[in-house]
C-alpha cells in the first residue's frame, strides 16, 4: 500500500515525483499506454475536487449511499491503512471506534474551504478490501449549507473493464486519468490480501499520499473504487510491491502498475441513517471476529 505521508517527506516526494497536472479540474495524465493499443475513453463530464477531502497523511472523500438522506451524518471514506490508530492486522475488522479526526474539505478547484470532524470510525479493515469509513459530526445538509459541497455517491455497480476513470487526490490536490485495465482475483501485499482488485492502465502513476482517493467513473460521476496501492520496485508480494494471484495460484508482478479496491458492495452494508449493518442482506464486508457467523 502507499505509505501515508507527512511533513517533509511529502515535500520531498512532491519534488521528486512526476505528478499529473496542477490543481485544476479534470487534468489528464500523459499518455503512456501505447503497448495496450486502447482507444481513448469517450469525453464525458469533467471530474473535479468537489466532495474530496485531505487528511494529514492520505486522501479521502465525503460519500453517500444511494439511500442516504440530507440529514444523515456524513461519511468520509479513505483506506484502511490510513487509519490513525495504525494499520489493521490481517483478519482484523474495526467498528464503532471513537475518533476525532479532522478532514479538510476542498472546493472544485482544490481550494481549502474548512474542516469537518469525525465522531467515530464506523468501519475499517485491510482484509479483502482496504477501507475506512468515518461517521462525522456534520450532516450532508450542513456541509452543503456551510461549504456548498455535495457528497460523492458510491456506485452499486461492479466497475467495468475499459471504463475511463479519474483518481482524485485531496492530499496532493492532483488528479490522475486512465482506464480500468482489468481485475485481479487476489492482490497480495505483505501479510494482506485483497479480492477482485482494480488494475489501472499505466497512465495513472499514483504515489504515496494518494491513498484513499476516490476513483470516479467518468461516465457516471460516481465512486467506483478507492485507490490504495502500486508496485514500486518490481518486488514480489512485499509491502509497497503487491503481486497478482490468479484463480490457479499463479503469481504475476507488474512494476509501476497501480491498483484500487472496489466499493460497489459497501452500500448494502449501510441502512437507515447511514448506520452500519454487517448482517444486512447482500452485505459481504468482513465482520469482526466476535460477530462472524
Amino acid at each position: 500500500m502507499y505509505r501515508p505521508l507527512v511533513g517533509t517527506l511529502a515535500t520531498a516526494v512532491l519534488g521528486a515525483a512526476a505528478l499529473v497536472t496542477a490543481a485544476a479540474p479534470a487534468g489528464a495524465a500523459p499518455v503512456g499506454a501505447a503497448a495496450h493499443h486502447k482507444p481513448k475513453p469517450p469525453r464525458t463530464q469533467a471530474v473535479d475536487f468537489a466532495g474530496t477531502v485531505a487528511l494529514d497523511d492520505c486522501s479521502g472523500s465525503i460519500v453517500k449511499m444511494p439511500t442516504s438522506q440530507p440529514n444523515d451524518p456524513a461519511l468520509v471514506m479513505t483506506n484502511g491503512h490510513c487509519l490513525e490508530s495504525g494499520m489493521p492486522s490481517p483478519g482484523q475488522v474495526i467498528v464503532d471506534q471513537p475518533s476525532s479526526r479532522s478532514f479538510t474539505v476542498l472546493d472544485k478547484s482544490a481550494g481549502d474551504l474548512g474542516s469537518i470532524q469525525a465522531t467515530k470510525v464506523s468501519y475499517a479493515t485491510m482484509t479483502d478490501t482496504d477501507v475506512t469509513l468515518y461517521e462525522t459530526g456534520s450532516t450532508y445538509a450542513q456541509i452543503e449549507q456551510k461549504y456548498g459541497i455535495k457528497p460523492l455517491e458510491l456506485s452499486t455497480d461492479h466497475p467495468a473493464k475499459g471504463a475511463g476513470i479519474t483518481v482524485v487526490s485531496g492530499y496532493w490536490k492532483k488528479t490522475y486519468s486512465c482506464s480500468i485495465d482489468g481485475f485481479v482475483p487476489t492482490l497480495k501485499e505483505g501479510d494482506w490480501a485483497w479480492k477482485d482488485s482494480v488494475r489501472y492502465t499505466p497512465e495513472c502513476k499514483t504515489i504515496g499520499g494518494t491513498s484513499g482517493s476516490p476513483v470516479i467513473d467518468n461516465s457516471t460521476g460516481k465512486v467506483t473504487a478507492i485507490n490504495n496501492t502500486g508496485n514500486e520496485n518490481g518486488e514480489r508480494c512485499t509491502e509497497n510491491n503487491p503481486c497478482e494471484v490468479d484463480e490457479n495460484g499463479n503469481v504475476t508482478v507488474h512494476k509501476g502498475i497501480n491498483y484500487a479496491e472496489e466499493t460497489y458492495g459497501i452500500p448494502k452494508c449501510f441502512g437507515t441513517g447511514n448506520k452500519l449493518d454487517l448482517n444486512a442482506a447482500g452485505c459481504t464486508l468482513p465482520k469482526p471476529a466476535a460477530t462472524r457467523r
